[in-house]
């Protein structure tokens, strides 16, 4: 009966989805009348004219883009208990987030977008369902590992983090089902409440599995330590791994021998700003991009970007391969706004992308450029022909080393290593040569020297994420940066050579 019925309801949905699909440039048209008429009702909208804005043209001159530090003096006004700020009446939540120089982050999320999160979440399980035959893991147990629901409230607008907030609209045919507990999922602690996830846990058939990487890997080492046993041993109907957040490329390997065997895994990219895309095909390595959550997206090339240029472009202008920093307007009323992630497509029929990092974590100490999805492929391949295991890792420039040239220096977190770490450089030196060819030219002209490996203490990231308060939760490791700042912080925690 499960079977049937979740077959026919994915058939349902999934043909739905085919008219937004089929219509890319249509659907974002469409969205762009939609938000531009309900904006007119807005402060921000009688700033910007939205009254006189009739087409694209118009209403890309007519609003600056903007990031979260620049958008803020709106922000300020929503916290403050003002009505029809940015989207008409307030926001029914304001997302918590770690911010840069803003430190916190208030992302609104008004009724109507709240149901998108939900809807594309639902989707991308359907959608799996539909491509995969599988529903096996409907008849057990489900785990969402995220931050903690409790929110506050502040004039009448409840403020929590995102996973907390959607803990708060689990649709009913989850709930029986979904684990852990609602008191388990409260506690702050993040140490304590992985402790009791995995007590809660360890006994029930779980079959669906879903989580930031790194945090649910320190959930399956905890399930091992309890148990003695493969994770896929422990729970022999897991079937389907959901991640988000971050590139899993760097935690196949790891994940494979933690679970004992291969499992099916489907990426997902929601954000406080939005739920922007979900791998629709199993056997495709890249993401639908959704475009009926009522958001309307316009991309610039990153090096425009990074160089000043405004040289931004609607949908229909795309070209895969090229790397774009991500700019939205949505129906919680963030106008033009940088979200700061970069990404690339992978097709446009339909439009599929990858995402490849931040605009604001990479390095370019010397004009080379090094984006995340290099490093995070250098990892994966490396780890694969080497055969090692990586818990952890970011990468920094050392741009005045004691002797010799400049470097990159690669922290690094190793499961086990007894392998010589000059091999291991050279291979993956090699690697970022064959990926970036700036990289390379710093390398052969003799301003660069080869990269270099600093091992970091097994635990060493997680004791260093617990002591800046950022364990857990939605937090992660940034892969990559331009400044030597985690570097820095990093100190307490390596191994020296």
């Amino acid at each position: 009966m499960y079977h049937n019925i979740a077959k026919s309801f994915a058939n349902y949905i999934v043909s739905k989805n085919q008219y937004w699909i089929k219509n890319p440039i249509q659907s974002q048209a469409k969205t762009l009348e939609f938000l531009i008429k309900n904006g007119r009702q807005t402060l921000f909208g009688e700033q910007h004219f939205f009254k006189e804005i009739k087409k694209y043209e118009e209403f890309k001159d007519s609003i600056p883009v903007r990031d979260y530090e620049k958008f803020k003096i709106y922000i300020d006004k929503i916290l403050k208990g003002e009505n029809d700020v940015v989207w008409p009446g307030k926001p029914i939540y304001l997302c918590k987030t770690s911010g840069t120089t803003s430190g916190i982050k208030y992302i609104p999320i008004f009724k109507n977008a709240i149901k998108t999160h939900i809807n594309s979440a639902r989707d991308s399980i359907l959608n799996y369902i539909l491509n995969s035959g599988d529903t096996n893991f409907i008849k057990g147990k489900q785990i969402f590992i995220q931050g903690s629901p409790i929110l506050k409230s502040k004039n009448d607008i409840k403020i929590g983090r995102l996973s907390g907030i959607v803990a708060h609209h689990v649709p009913f045919y989850l709930r029986s089902s979904r684990m852990p507990s609602w008191e388990v999922n409260c506690i702050e602690d993040w140490g304590e409440k992985v402790s009791a996830i995995v007590n809660q846990t360890v006994d029930q058939n779980m079959t669906l599995i879903s989580g930031i990487p790194p945090w649910v890997q320190m959930y399956f080492e905890k399930i091992i330590e309890k148990s003695g046993k493969k994770v896929g041993d422990v729970f022999k109907n897991f079937s389907l791994f959901i991640y988000g957040g971050v590139s899993f490329k760097p935690y196949v390997k790891i994940f494979d021998e933690l679970i004992g065997r291969k499992i099916n895994s489907i990426e997902v990219y929601p954000a406080s700003e939005g739920f922007f895309a979900f791998q629709d095909q199993i056997e495709v390595d890249s993401m639908l991009l959704v475009l009926n959550n009522d958001i309307y997206y316009e991309f610039i090339k990153t090096k425009d970007l990074l160089n000043g240029k405004k040289n931004y472009i609607p949908l229909s202008e795309v070209e895969v391969g090229e790397n774009y920093a991500l700019i939205i307007s949505t129906s919680s009323g963030l106008w033009r706004y940088n979200i700061g992630d970069t990404i690339q497509f992978t097709e446009t029929n339909p439009y599929r992308i990858i995402v490849t990092g931040r605009t604001k974590h990479f390095i370019s100490a010397f004009g080379e450029h090094v984006i995340a999805k290099e490093v995070e492929s250098t990892i994966k391949e490396v780890s694969s022909k080497l055969k090692l295991r990586v818990r952890e890792f970011t990468v920094a420039p050392q741009v005045t080393p004691k002797e010799g040239l400049p470097y990159h220096e690669w922290f690094i977190e190793f499961d086990q290593i007894n392998e010589n770490l000059e091999a291991i450089e050279s291979t993956m030196d090699n690697m970022m040569q064959r990926q970036n060819i700036y990289y390379k030219d710093l390398i052969k002209g003799k301003i660069l020297s080869p990269l270099r490996i600093t091992k970091v203490k097994k635990g060493g990231f997680n004791d260093f994420m617990n002591s800046i308060g950022k364990l857990g939760g939605q937090n992660k490791v940034p892969h990559l940066s331009n400044d030597r700042k985690i570097a820095t912080e990093l100190k307490n925690y390596i191994i020296k050579r």
